[in-house]
């Protein structure tokens, strides 16, 4: 299996929810975000980019610059603590409490070790949208991109759209094929916890 970093975002103003710190919500008697940590736990390192009182051990934290700047100048920040040599990373929204580690693999396996392979790999739902949030990515393509970005908004990677930042890549699209419900769902709100937690059951 490759080595491989984590990036999990759990900034965001979870308007839909009211405001409140939507990763540190509970499914199944965990936060989300401690969840997803959980799914990538053979990663090093984890970096998780936003507000935390408490983590579990190992974990590295930062804000995006500025905060609440959004989920690419987010990944700009855990991108920044990652070691030069780092060839791959799992770049990950802290509202996914049904991602696995076997999902993970999946994603890993479809990169492999070819560097003239694609990008990345994230998963598609069932309609065949991107989740971008749920991928692995080669750190060297995202970083390519977050200069292209900085170039083209004067330096400014605050409130840029994912799809921007992923623009050009070349992206392998990943159905989910495996048992259990769908790693990519993630919590917007209240009704989407509750499916979880009846996922998560």
């Amino acid at each position: 299996m490759e080595t491989y970093a984590a990036v999990v975002l759990a900034g965001g103003a979870a308007r839909r929810m009211g405001g409140v710190d939507k990763p540190a919500r509970p499914v199944g008697g965990r936060p989300m975000r401690d969840r997803v940590l959980s799914a990538v736990s053979d990663a090093a390192p984890r970096v998780l980019v936003g507000p935390a009182d408490a983590v579990p051990a190992g974990v590295r934290v930062i804000r995006e610059d500025p905060p609440d700047g959004g989920p690419v100048a987010a990944a700009a920040a855990g991108l920044a603590l990652l070691d030069p040599d780092t060839a791959l990373v799992a770049l990950l929204a802290a509202d996914l409490p049904l991602l696995t580690r076997e999902a993970i693999g999946d994603l890993l396996n479809q990169l492999g070790g070819d560097e003239q392979g694609p990008d990345g790999a994230c998963f598609v739902d069932g309609d065949g949208r991107r989740q971008s949030l749920c991928g692995v990515w080669r750190v060297a393509a995202l970083r390519a991109g977050l200069d292209r970005l900085a170039v083209e908004r004067g330096g400014s990677l605050s409130g840029a759209p994912v799809r921007a930042l992923l623009a050009g890549l070349v992206v392998r699209e990943v159905p989910w094929s495996g048992d259990g419900p769908p790693p990519w769902f993630d919590c917007d709100t209240d009704e989407d916890v509750r499916r979880a937690e009846e996922w998560a059951r």
